[in-house]
Order: C-alpha cells, then structure tokens, then sequence
C-alpha cells in the first residue's frame, strides 16, 4: 500500500508539472505576444511602449478653438460683473441724492424710499444670479463639446499609433510620479485639433 501511495504521488505530481506548463506556459507565451503585438514600432525602427499622455495645460494655452471659447466666456463673466457693480453704483446715487433732502424727509417717505432700493437691489442681485446661471451652463456645454472633439480626435488618431492607454497630465489632477517626455503626444493633438477646427470653420 504504501509503494501504490508513493506511485499515486510521483504520478500526480507529474500530471500537476504537465499541466502547469501547458497552461500557464501557454498563457505567458500568449501574454508576452500580446505586450510584443501592442507595443508601436516607430519609422526609426524604435518600440515605443503602448501609453501615451497629454498634458492638458498645454492644449488649454496652444488649441486656439479653447483659447477663443475661453476668451469669450471670459469677456461674458467681465460684463455681468461689471453691470452688476453700475447697477450698484446707481442705487449709491439714488440714495445719496436722496439723503441730500436731510430734515425735510419724513418718516412715511424714508420707509417707501427704503423698500424700493431694497426691491431694485434684489433685481440687480436676481439679474446677476439668473446671467451667471447660464454662463455656467454656457460653460459647462463648452466644456462637454471640446472633452467630445478631444476623443474624436484621439480615437481617429489612435488607429495610427494604436495606444493602450492614453492618460492626462497637468496642474492639479498629475497622479504620474514619472513621465517619459517619448511618450509625450501633446504636440501631436496640438497640431491636429488646430487643423481640425480649422477644416470645420471652412465655408
């Protein structure tokens, strides 16, 4: 019994070694083909590895569509800032002027006078309120539109490069400890969204 046991044992182990490397010598092999077949093999003969990132600051300063978007939301947020700071102004005179009157106001006039700047004074913060509502909205279309032309764009682009990963980099969102300025693309999508917003302005 204990020869049978011992037989038992050589032969399961055996079994154990043949099927351990067949399927995970098998599955490394299909694994190391995958890396190889995914890596981008440049025109200098070089083999880039299957990432690549873009930093977003970069294409903020450089793309001139966002420049231009941004420049316009800008001058929007400047002038409801600065019809709200008038209408302020104005209210000031019209209770300075009003305060000129001194004795001769009474106290009836004084309460009317009161409530009324206190109403327009609530339309001018409502008005400022209700304008920058929609130039959030405004904003926040903007921004879903250019994020949707950006992958567009990189998808078309990526059947070149064929990318696994193309990742995102700049101020306040760089989870990277290390980048390899080889697999900086920022140029490329630079260069490519300006000629694309280019073609689209075309008549």
């Amino acid at each position: 019994m204990k020869h049978l046991s011992l037989i038992l044992n050589i032969v399961l182990f055996i079994a154990v070694g043949f099927l351990y490397y067949h399927v995970y010598g098998e599955h490394a092999a299909t694994a190391k083909a995958v890396k190889t077949t995914s890596a981008v093999t440049t025109s200098n003969g070089m083999v880039k590895a299957p990432i690549a990132y873009v930093e977003l600051d970069s294409l903020n300063e450089k793309i001139v569509y966002i420049k231009e978007k941004r420049k316009d939301l800008e001058a929007e947020q400047k002038a409801i800032e600065t019809e709200w700071q008038n209408s302020y102004r104005n209210l000031e005179a019209q209770k300075n002027n009003f305060l000129k009157r001194g004795a001769s106001i009474t106290q009836e006039e004084a309460e009317k006078f009161q409530n009324e700047l206190m109403q327009q004074q609530q339309q001018v913060d409502g008005r400022k309120q209700a304008l920058s509502q929609k130039l959030s909205e405004k904003s926040y279309k903007f921004m879903e539109d250019i994020q949707k032309k950006l992958k567009d764009f990189l998808a078309d682009y990526n059947k070149q490069y064929n990318y696994m990963y193309i990742l995102t980099s700049g101020t306040g969102l760089d989870y990277m400890l290390y980048k390899d300025s080889a697999l900086n693309i920022t140029e490329d999508v630079v260069s490519g969204m300006n000629d694309k917003m280019k073609q689209k302005d075309k008549p």
